[in-house]
């Protein structure tokens, strides 16, 4: 049997072999733990991966899908188009026309810097006052537009146009702007637009847009919920630039209701013209409802250098007018109503029976009280002196006996019966309220006690008191239509895009004048007479047609005895007086009253009654006798 050599093994061999085996297992089991950890990183990682996945195509994927659509599709606002502005015949005072401006929109914008000085050379404006724009627009979101320029002219839009794929982000808005028919017609009526700034942004919150504008003065501002209209809309498909693609729906905007004034486009224009070049202001009313005709304030507003924003030099030389353009004469200024005012005297010394139309009072040219001489306008004295006569001829000293006899109180009292001494409640915002003193108003106002010498100033028109030429309208309305006192009326109707009407406007009555009918019957008679007899005060406006009945009235400014003899043309213009002129017509059925007040036009029977003189022949001419 064979026996097969074993050979003999060696310890020490082994020993080696056996560490090894020690050594490879420890490794092993160290590259497992190594691969676990690997795994669970891996595994830990992915998961935060899967759950990210999730979160934004799962929980978020519908805002992320809104927004991917925004970024393809934009949305662009058109502007409806304003109301128009019409007079009582439907006649357009004010209508629109189309209006370019231009607009950037930074997330449109691939290299903004390049762009933005790209586009001061073509509107050639100053950069700085681009990125002023950009500055006040910084908290806007990326897609609403910022406007750069407004109301742009014909070459610089076509070349926008012709570039419009190296101005990336630049956008044409056509916006329709105001179109007035008739220049600076009824412009303190109108008023203007301008662009809306932060705080009007906030107060209408999502209806307007930063490049959008909005009414700022007059009945554009009073009425801008019914001009303004309602926003359409359109969705187009752009690229990444923002160039347009294609467009995906567009809804037509709503355009803004007109308002049909009271006001007669003929009349209107008629006592424009007449007061040109003076600082002046013309009420005409319907002394039976108490609409207005016309209503004027001159000088006018220059409503064109509003259009796209007037400059700060030209708004500058408009305060800086001595005629005070900005000043709606009509309802904002006050001032002595002068003679018109003994009216009021009339009617408070008949209705408190301190005087008859027969009672007569001496004039000598001057009244003395208390060792103060007050004198009459008529230095050498009227005579004897009865209602009629003192009204013809305005004496001061027959108004100075009455407002004596009849005291401050009882003349406030007429006087508030008769309009004046608070806003008459015209639609119109900032009317002014005057002032018709009382012993109360100036123990509270100075402190100090009434004296009768002042109430002497008062009867004539003079002292405290405080009118505007609204007011003074109104009076001389309520007188002619036998004491009815109207809200004055400005706005006759609201007419839809359909020309249906939705909304028209009645009369208002807010009162009644103090005293009989027949009182204010003799009032007119002694108005009737300073027109058509001799020695009347307001025979310039005496009519062949026509019977008138006229009140003039000088409101002194400063009281400068160095003046006194002095030619009208010598004295400072700022020192000279006022003129007032107020009449209804005809006399026997009143129809209309006309005020007209001429700022430091020294006599109201000259300067005054010539503008009335050319709007009664305006509004008569139909019934005047041909020559």
């Amino acid at each position: 049997m064979l026996k097969f050599y074993k050979p003999k093994q060696n310890k020490k061999i082994n020993r080696v072999i056996s560490k090894i085996r020690k050594v490879d297992e420890v490794e092993l089991q160290t590259l497992k733990r190594r691969i676990s950890i690997a795994m669970g990183v891996i595994i830990f990682f992915m998961s935060i991966l899967v759950i990210r996945l999730w979160f934004l195509q799962i929980l978020r994927g519908p805002k992320y899908l809104k927004l991917s659509e925004n970024n393809r599709i934009h949305l662009e606002w058109i502007s409806a188009p304003r109301g128009n502005i019409l007079d009582r015949h439907d006649r357009p005072l004010v209508s629109n026309r189309p209006y370019f401006n231009i607009t950037w929109r930074k997330e449109d914008s691939t290299n903004p810097d390049a762009t933005i000085r790209k586009m001061a050379k073509i509107l050639k404006v100053d950069i700085s006052e681009i990125l002023k724009r950009i500055r006040e627009a910084a908290n806007y979101p990326p897609h609403v537009p910022i406007l750069l320029k407004e109301d742009v002219g014909w070459p610089t839009l076509v070349y926008i146009e012709n570039h419009h794929y190296d101005l990336p982000g630049i956008h044409v808005e056509v916006l329709p702007s105001r179109k007035y028919m008739f220049g600076n017609l009824a412009s303190h009526l109108i008023g203007y637009l301008g662009n809306i700034n932060e705080d009007e942004l906030k107060k209408y919150n999502g209806i307007y847009l930063p490049s959008d504008q909005i009414g700022k003065f007059g009945l554009e501002k009073l009425y801008e919920n019914i001009l303004r209209g309602e926003k359409g809309r359109r969705y187009v498909e752009v690229d990444v630039h923002g160039f347009e693609q294609r467009q995906i729906m567009e809804q037509e905007p709503l355009p803004g209701e007109d308002i049909k004034l009271t006001i007669d486009l003929n009349l209107q224009k008629t006592a424009e013209q007449a007061m040109r070049g003076k600082a002046a202001a013309v009420v005409v009313m319907n002394v039976n409802n108490g609409q207005l005709l016309a209503m004027a304030s001159s000088p006018p507003l220059e409503l064109q250098e509003f259009i796209g924003g007037i400059s700060n030099k030209n708004w500058q030389a408009m305060l800086d007018n001595p005629l005070h353009p900005f000043i709606n004469k009509a309802i904002q200024g006050q001032y002595p109503p002068g003679s018109t005012y003994k009216i009021v005297t009339a009617l408070a010394g008949l209705s408190e029976n301190a005087i008859t139309p027969e009672t007569t009072f001496d004039c000598p040219g001057y009244m003395d009280l208390y060792g103060r001489r007050y004198h009459c306008w008529k230095r050498s004295g009227h005579g004897t002196v009865n209602l009629k006569k003192a009204l013809r001829e305005s004496c001061d000293v027959y108004f100075y006996n009455v407002g004596l006899k009849v005291g401050v109180d009882k003349l406030a009292k007429y006087a508030v019966s008769l309009g004046l001494g608070h806003k008459t409640g015209i639609k119109m915002a900032g009317e002014k309220s005057g002032l018709i003193p009382t012993k109360t108003w100036k123990e509270r106002r100075y402190k100090q006690a009434w004296q009768e010498g002042e109430t002497m100033s008062v009867a004539i028109g003079q002292g405290f008191d405080l009118v505007t030429p609204l007011q003074v309208c109104l009076m001389t309305a309520t007188l002619a239509n036998g004491g009815t006192r109207y809200r004055p009326q400005l706005i006759a109707a609201i007419i839809d895009s359909n020309g249906k009407v939705t909304k028209s406007f009645k009369p208002i009555v807010t009162g009644h004048a103090l005293g009989t009918p027949q009182y204010l019957a003799d009032i007119r008679a002694g108005l009737v007479a300073a027109v058509n007899e001799k020695h009347g005060t307001g025979r310039i406006v005496k009519m062949d047609s026509i019977i008138v009945g006229a009140k003039t009235g000088t409101a002194q400014v400063v009281k400068l005895a160095q003046y006194r003899h002095r030619p009208s043309t010598k004295i400072p213009y700022k020192y000279r007086d006022h003129a007032w002129f107020t009449c209804f017509a005809p006399a026997g059925k009143p129809e209309i009253a006309i005020t007209v007040l001429v700022e430091h036009g020294q006599h109201g029977g000259s300067s005054a009654g010539a503008i009335a003189k050319v709007i009664l022949e305006a509004y008569f001419q139909d019934r005047l006798k041909k020559p």
